[in-house]
C-alpha cells in the first residue's frame, strides 16, 4: 500500500533531502508541500529537483484541507512545527515530525490530542540511527558513572539550545543516573555560562560553528578512566532512514511517540 506524503520545509536542507527519499521509495508517494513563500507553485519551481510536479501550499490548514494524504512530515522550525502538528491532528494527518525545542506543555497538549483521536503522531529529536545508539548506550553506560557530560555541536543556523539529542540523552541518562551535582562544591564560574547548562547535576554544552552539521558525545569519568560515546552525521542523508521508518511507523500507531529509540 502506497502511503502518501505531504512535506513542510521544501526549501531547506532536510526537506530537500525528504523529498528525493520520498520520490526513490515504490512505497511513498509525495502528494504536496507547505512552504511560506511559495503559494501556488509546483515543488520543481523552488527546488532544485527534477519530476517533483507537485503543488506547494502556504496554508498548513488549505493544504490539508485540499490534499488526500496520509503523513505529513515537518522539517522547518520549532514554532511551526508545533503548528503544523496541531493542524495535521485536526484534519487527522499523522504527524512526523523532525523540529526539536518543543516545550513540555505542547508535547503534552499534542499527546492529548493523538491519544482523543487515537492517531499516530511521532516527534523524533534526531533521525539518525546511530544517534538513538548512542543516546540508549549512553543510558546504560550511566549506571556505572555517574560523573557525565555531554557536548553536542551543530550547523550555526540552529536556532535552539541545546538541541534536543543533548536533551532527550540527558533525560534518558537521568533515568538510570543517582542524582549527582558534578563538580567542586565551591566552583565557581569567572565567566557565566562556562560550566555549560545543567540538568539533574550533570552538564550540557553547546557547540554553533559553520560547517557542522550534528555531533554529540557523551564523556562519562571515572576512577583512573573514561568513556566516551560519540554520533557523527556528516550529511543531512545520515536522517532519511529514520524518517522512512518513522512514516512507515505511524500509519500502525494510535498515539504520539517521542523518540525514535521508543520504535526501534
Amino acid at each position: 500500500m502506497s502511503i502518501n506524503v505531504i512535506i513542510a520545509g521544501p526549501r531547506g536542507k532536510m526537506g530537500s533531502e525528504a523529498i528525493k527519499m520520498v520520490m526513490k521509495d515504490d512505497n511513498l508517494n509525495l502528494v504536496a508541500c507547505i512552504d511560506r513563500k511559495n503559494n501556488g507553485k509546483a515543488v520543481d519551481d523552488i527546488v532544485d529537483i527534477s519530476n517533483v510536479n507537485v503543488p506547494v501550499f502556504d496554508n498548513a490548514s488549505d493544504c490539508f484541507h485540499s490534499i488526500d494524504a496520509d503523513v505529513f512530515v515537518d522539517l522547518t522550525v520549532p514554532e511551526v512545527g508545533y503548528k503544523h502538528a496541531l493542524a495535521a491532528l485536526e484534519h487527522n494527518l499523522r504527524p512526523v515530525i523532525g523540529t526539536t525545542g518543543f516545550t513540555d506543555e505542547q508535547l503534552d497538549e499534542l499527546r492529548a490530542i493523538a491519544m482523543e483521536k487515537k492517531i499516530g503522531c511521532i516527534i523524533a529529536p534526531n533521525f539518525a540511527i546511530g544517534a538513538v545508539l548512542m543516546m540508549k548506550f549512553s543510558q546504560m553506560a550511566a549506571r556505572y558513572f555517574p560523573d557525565v557530560e555531554i557536548i553536542e555541536k551543530h550547523h550555526d543556523n540552529k536556532l535552539d539550545a541545546p538541541s534536543g539529542t543533548a536533551k532527550k540523552t540527558a533525560e534518558l541518562i537521568k533515568e538510570t543516573r543517582d542524582y549527582k551535582i558534578q563538580g567542586h562544591p565551591d566552583e565557581k564560574e569567572t565567566i557565566q555560562g562556562a560550566r555549560g547548562a545543567e540538568l539533574d547535576g550533570m552538564h550540557i554544552h553547546s557547540v554553533r560553528l559553520p560547517g557542522l552539521v550534528a555531533h554529540q558525545e557523551v564523556i562519562f569519568g571515572g576512577s583512573g578512566q573514561n568513556l566516551t560515546i560519540k554520533h557523527d552525521s556528516f550529511n543531512r542523508a545520515s536522517f532519511m532512514e529514520g524518517i522512512k521508518f518513522s512514516i512507515e511507523t505511524v500509519m500502525e500507531s494510535d498515539q504520539l511517540i517521542y523518540g525514535l529509540e521508543n520504535i526501534l
